[in-house]
């Protein structure tokens, strides 16, 4: 297969060399057009001056001729250059003619040409040189030519500086949607929409863009202040009856119908639990308690927690193919290098993507602890593409064969980790199945 050649011109090209090449195109396309114009408006100025004096100059030469026999002011009969428009005219009146040749030292001419006597007598013709004025010509274009050089050189810098004003008026709105669809909703472009009427005046398109920009950063705030408050609102006026149910649980007599009225509840006050949590993760109420632990030791015991059957490889003993069972825990004594982190916190993300990965994905389902990084991995169908896009929402699952779920999980991990001032990375692995690494900061 043969490659194609790369462009001599680069990927991205700047706004302001854009319209600093569009202002020069601009200028040139004006200077080309007026210079074309001068030209022709000054040629035919010039051979409009030279007819009129041919004409003159053969009424003089006439007058001279018929008076004195002689030819004066340069006037000859019957010329060898004569045009041939002019050697056979139908009446005596007085005509002229342009002759484009060069002949020596002569360059074009006008002829003027009149005969003596009527039909038949020779032609009293009178020729003008136009040299010295197509000279004066070339050197009015060459004129112009310098003249617009000078200009495009002056107003090329002043375009590239007036498009570098908007391209980083441009870059400010920019950089402020980027930091607002990364979720800082108090960033703002700073343009004024209530200057009034003298401040309208002064209003241009990108303060319009700006303006709009953050007139939906503020719509986007207020909506989810809204969805946050709704949210804390709820799991706080749940809280209250799902404590009531659990006591009425504990009234019923032994048996089938109390067993699965409890694991009901059970999954109503975790809900409510998580409900709680995100809450106050929106609220930014939430701080770490940072303590010295072995990360090792924090991984093993929190899938530990989660009573589901996960390999948990570490590099303590063996290095880092070593593999342990989630009924391993303990009784090594081998916990690894510390780290600074909060550990409940910890706990509560590794616990989330393991279960995440039990519930949605398939077995076997692996943990591994390297330095400060950990990696939940199973060998379900992966995230779907939406998730891997936008990041988890809350109270959506993805797709059906994913199983079931309040979707709260992977909200709750990301908040945490937030908190933690930790990076957790969602993707699918290139053989298949749902990949979450967590990178503690330093």
């Amino acid at each position: 297969m043969r490659l194609l050649p790369r462009p001599w011109w680069p990927a991205r090209v700047p706004l302001r060399w854009k319209i600093a090449a569009l202002a020069a195109a601009t200028a040139c396309l004006v200077a080309l057009t007026v210079g074309v114009l001068v030209h022709l408006w000054t040629a035919g100025d010039i051979r409009d001056r030279a007819e009129m004096e041919a004409t003159n100059s053969v009424y003089s030469a006439m007058d001279v001729y018929r008076r004195t026999g002689t030819l004066a002011g340069g006037a000859e009969l019957d010329p060898a250059e004569l045009p041939a428009v002019l050697r056979h005219p139908s009446d005596g009146d007085r005509r002229v003619a342009y002759d484009g040749h060069v002949e020596g030292n002569l360059g074009p001419s006008v002829w003027g040409a009149q005969r003596v006597d009527g039909p038949g007598s020779p032609m009293l013709a009178v020729r003008i040189n136009m040299s010295p004025q197509l000279h004066d010509l070339r050197r009015l274009d060459a004129s112009m030519a310098v003249a617009s050089l000078v200009s495009l050189a002056a107003a090329l810098p002043l375009a590239v500086y007036g498009a570098g004003l908007v391209a980083r008026r441009l870059r400010r709105v920019a950089e402020t949607a980027a930091r607002i669809s990364g979720g800082d909703l108090d960033a703002r472009t700073g343009a004024r929409t209530d200057g009034g009427e003298d401040h309208a005046r002064g209003r241009d398109e990108v303060t319009d863009i700006a303006a709009t920009v953050d007139l939906m950063a503020d719509s986007l705030g207020r909506r989810l202040r809204i969805e946050r408050q709704f949210t804390a609102d709820v799991a706080h006026e749940l809280r209250t009856p799902v404590g009531g149910l659990l006591a009425a649980a504990d009234l019923l007599p032994p048996g089938e119908t109390e067993d699965l009225l409890r694991a009901r509840v059970r999954d109503l006050r975790g809900l409510v639990e998580d409900l709680l949590e995100i809450s106050r993760l929106d609220a930014g109420a939430e701080a770490p308690v940072p303590a010295r632990v072995p990360l090792a030791a924090v991984v093993r015991e929190a899938v530990a927690r989660t009573g589901l059957n996960t390999e948990v490889e570490t590099g303590e003993r063996g290095g880092p193919g070593e593999s342990e069972g989630s009924g391993d825990f303990g009784g090594s004594g081998e916990s690894g290098d510390p780290v600074e982190t909060d550990p409940r916190r910890l706990e509560r993300i590794v616990g989330n993507l393991v279960v995440n990965a039990h519930r949605h994905g398939r077995t076997p389902v692996r943990v591994t602890v390297a330095g400060r990084t950990v990696v939940v991995r199973d060998h379900g169908p992966g995230f779907p593409a939406d998730l891997l896009l936008d990041g988890p929402r809350r109270f959506r699952t993805g797709a059906t064969e994913r199983g079931t779920g309040h979707g709260l999980g992977l909200t709750i991990a990301l908040g945490q980790a937030r908190v933690l001032g930790a990076e957790l990375r969602l993707d699918n692995a290139p053989d298949g199945g749902a990949v979450a690494t967590l990178r503690l900061p330093l």
